[in-house]
């Protein structure tokens, strides 16, 4: 209380009570343990199921993990819908096939070495492209970006002594790893990369650049108001997007082990890559990770199964728009507040008369 009698606001949260234990533990420690039990699942995957088919679903559902969570990175924190990502996939892709010819690495695990080569190539490339179209805004920037997917594709088509054009560039195959296993080793390493890219967006989520991201979306100016520096910000966001998604490049040649333009520079990864995010819940660090899992997984199945009549583009779009229809937020945001109206509840019932104070939001 303050000397006139008004109540401070320490003093009216010191009226609320106690918070539920069962909010303080969902606050705290409940993301953690989810992605724990995630990360041993994922783990014991390809020793629990042993089918190629399988397997193979598995690893191209991870390589979008990766590449839907670098997207939410800069786009799904700054508010600057990209759909250019194609490019820093593709780059990842051909940067891996030419530095596989150029340094006679035997076709083993030794050529995993050469996938930060991917990233580091997505990332140079996105210094200028991102110097280019984030000087723009809104649908300028969209349009700029969906140009640059344009240009990249056509450059690969053309650059044949590079790219080998319409031809496509051949990645070695290891010859001498057990057929039974042979997925292992692409899946744990897209597994790696999958893990390194939602734990980085989990640091960002938790720093003040994130911070900084979500201002600039909320009102950009004000933010430059505030003292952000707004094009450093976007700068570094859009180039760690970049860098992560050529990561999931660079696996995804190595796996497939040929690299064609039209495979790598597609439109449809961007498309499906947003998606995911808003499927998830944008802006979220799990978000991206579970609309993948669900997307991606349930697309490569059906591709698999009902490829030569396109089901699956008809079911892959049927779901969507039942997701978006009944949860508009998102996965991630409408099941997080469901769970905390349902522990505040059960708190309010087992200390009848009691407020209890209600967890923060999390991000994850």
């Amino acid at each position: 209380m303050t000397e006139t009698g008004a109540p401070t606001l320490d003093s009216t949260l010191g009226q609320q009570g106690p918070q539920s234990p069962l909010l303080q533990w969902g606050h705290r420690f409940g993301g953690f343990s989810v992605a724990g039990v995630a990360l041993v699942v994922a783990v014991a995957f390809p020793f629990v199921v042993a089918n190629p088919a399988w397997t193979s679903i598995a690893i191209f559902t991870l390589f979008y993990v990766c590449a839907a969570s670098a997207w939410n990175m800069f786009s799904g924190l700054s508010g600057y819908i990209a759909l250019g990502n194609t490019v820093s996939f593709g780059v990842g892709a051909y940067a891996i096939g030419l530095a596989a010819s150029h340094t006679g690495l035997r076709a083993d695990d030794s050529i995993f070495l050469l996938v930060p080569v991917s990233g580091v190539a997505a990332a140079v490339i996105a210094v200028p492209l991102g110097w280019l179209a984030l000087r723009t805004r809104r649908h300028t920037f969209v349009v700029i970006t969906i140009s640059f997917f344009f240009i990249f594709q056509l450059l690969a088509y053309n650059l044949g002594g590079i790219t080998g054009g319409a031809a496509g560039m051949t990645l070695p195959v290891p010859q001498q790893w057990d057929p039974v296993t042979y997925n292992t080793h692409f899946y744990f390493a897209a597994l790696i990369v999958a893990v390194l890219t939602v734990f980085c967006a989990w640091l960002i989520h938790k720093s003040r650049f994130g911070l900084e991201l979500r201002t600039i979306k909320d009102d950009e100016d004000r933010a430059r108001g505030l003292g952000i520096p707004t094009g450093q910000v976007k700068m570094k966001a859009f180039v760690l997007s970049a860098f992560f998604t050529g990561l999931a490049g660079g696996v995804y040649a190595y796996f497939v082990g040929s690299i064609y333009p039209p495979d790598v520079f597609v439109a449809n990864f961007d498309v499906a890559i947003a998606i995911m995010s808003f499927l998830g819940g944008l802006g979220t660090v799990s978000g991206p990770v579970v609309g993948a899992l669900l997307l991606a997984s349930v697309q490569q199945y059906l591709t698999l199964r009902y490829s030569a009549n396109g089901i699956y583009l008809i079911a892959y779009g049927v779901l969507f728009l039942v997701v978006i229809r009944f949860l508009p937020a998102g996965i991630v945001p409408t099941a997080g507040r469901g769970i905390r109206t349902y522990l505040t509840r059960r708190a309010e019932r087992a200390a009848p008369g009691a407020a209890v104070a209600v967890a923060p939001r999390s991000r994850l």
